[in-house]
């Protein structure tokens, strides 16, 4: 027994010690920029010892240097060059890392007090996220919110291109009280994207229950409301909350004009408002902009250009992801990208936009809305269907799984991802997309289109 102690308490050290070597030579990683500045440090030291020579003629180096060389001839006459040598070069060697590590370390704890990453970690992934291709991903609601969570794992370049069109809840009378663009889909966003994601979002979706004028608001849409009335326009109050938070890429309202959405539906009615259209609960025919053709913020156009990967959708189909497609110089700048593009469509149907659509309706209707066919190459499906208790419970509110009709998606000239993207809460049964497991099929995707090209 005390013998198997011993080899386990040596096996511990043993694997302690090869985690510390690995450790250190994490600072060779390349792209880090570590090594150079190593290089440079001992670079100086040996400068510093020439500068000094030089500058006091030599005469004390001169007998300090004889007093080295008689100690070295004693010590090469006790201990073999061939020994001595290389020891004294990696104790030196030892010094310097160990002085440049603790320096380091002392850094880390005034910067990152009560982060459980090592430096070296939080440098690589950095590094790792900033060279991250340049995603933009288009849509609105919780759908993109899900999508961005899982994506920043992947890349800092990710630009959320949200519409604001809301009219209802908290941000309609927000908009309507301050004149202030709808802020809900945008909370959403900046939370997915944040750092301390968890925290951020209870904070960002929390509603007040109280209050005289209070009530139903939530902070996060207070927050973005009041930034807007002291930067004095959206995009700069995104701005600087995303700095604030230090949130993981950035988001962009598709047009900083006030518009509403208007639709019209299968039985003649016309309904002016995004809240209204679904409430609606009618067969949409065609949908629009009043003011129609609204002007797209330069800055969604500019990302969409630079763009290495476009994804659209998830979300509600004519509320979060056409509305955007509906800006004019949003859609020319997606046509005329050379970037990969895809379309994820959504789980389930939405009772009052996409009753009875299959996977094919919904690409028509955004091939509708462009006026041809959209620039997508793919359509991602999930392939799974969800779990009894959970069809029953969407089935009470008329929502049902959306068909794969692969024939009539073929025709549309798209490729079909199948995939198991689905999560789904066992206590309530809502499914939604997992997001690590969609950005994870997402980036697959992207790998192989961008192989291809």
């Amino acid at each position: 027994m005390r013998t198997l102690t011993k080899d386990k308490s040596y096996s511990l050290d043993r694997l302690g010690a090869r985690h510390q070597v690995n450790s250190w030579f994490k600072w060779l990683s390349p792209g880090l920029f570590i090594k150079r500045w190593l290089f440079i440090s001992m670079a100086g030291v040996l400068l510093v010892g020439i500068g000094l020579a030089i500058w006091v003629r030599l005469t004390p180096i001169f007998h300090l240097m004889q007093l080295v060389g008689g100690v070295i001839e004693k010590l090469a006459a006790v201990v073999p060059r061939q020994v001595s040598g290389p020891l004294a070069i990696a104790l030196g060697i030892f010094m310097i890392v160990l002085g440049q590590r603790r320096s380091l370390e002392a850094i880390t704890e005034v910067l990152k007090p009560d982060r459980d990453e090592q430096l070296i970690d939080l440098l690589i992934n950095h590094r790792r996220l900033q060279r991250g291709p340049k995603i933009v991903a288009i849509g609105g609601g919780t759908g993109l919110s899900t999508l961005l969570r899982g994506l920043k794992d992947y890349s800092a370049n990710i630009t959320a291109i949200v519409t604001v069109a809301d009219d209802g809840g908290s941000s309609g009378r927000l908009r309507k009280d301050f004149g202030v663009l709808p802020p809900g889909d945008i909370r959403n966003c900046i939370a997915a994207l944040a750092d301390q994601e968890k925290l951020l979002t209870e904070l960002f979706q929390y509603r007040f229950a109280n209050g005289d004028g209070l009530s139903g608001h939530s902070f996060g849409n207070l927050f973005l409301t009041a930034m807007t009335e002291i930067t004095g326009d959206l995009e700069k109050a995104i701005a600087a909350s995303s700095e604030v938070l230090a949130i993981r890429g950035r988001v962009l309202p598709a047009t900083l004009a006030d518009v509403d959405l208007w639709a019209e539906l299968d039985d003649g009615r016309y309904i002016q408002g995004e809240s209204s259209i679904t409430a609606a609960r009618g067969k949409i025919i065609k949908i629009g902009y009043v003011p129609p053709d609204p002007p797209a913020l330069p800055a969604a156009v500019e990302a969409i250009q630079e763009a290495d990967y476009i994804i659209i959708g998830p979300g509600s189909l004519y509320t979060s992801v056409i509305p955007n497609l509906l800006v004019p110089q949003i859609q020319a700048a997606i046509k005329a990208s050379t970037a990969p593009c895809v379309y994820v469509c959504n789980i389930m149907t939405q009772p009052g936009e996409t009753d009875n659509y299959t996977v094919a309706d919904h690409i028509r209707a955004i091939d509708q809305a462009c006026g041809g066919r959209a620039p997508f190459q793919a359509v991602l499906v999930h392939n799974r269907p969800p779990s009894a208790q959970a069809l029953i419970h969407y089935a009470q509110e008329q929502s049902h799984p959306v068909f794969l009709d692969r024939q009539a998606v073929s025709q549309t000239g798209r490729r079909i991802i199948l995939a198991n993207v689905m999560e789904e809460d066992n206590r309530t049964h809502l499914v939604r997309h997992n997001h690590k497991q969609l950005a994870k099929v997402l980036l697959r995707w992207y790998s192989r289109a961008h192989a291809f090209n």
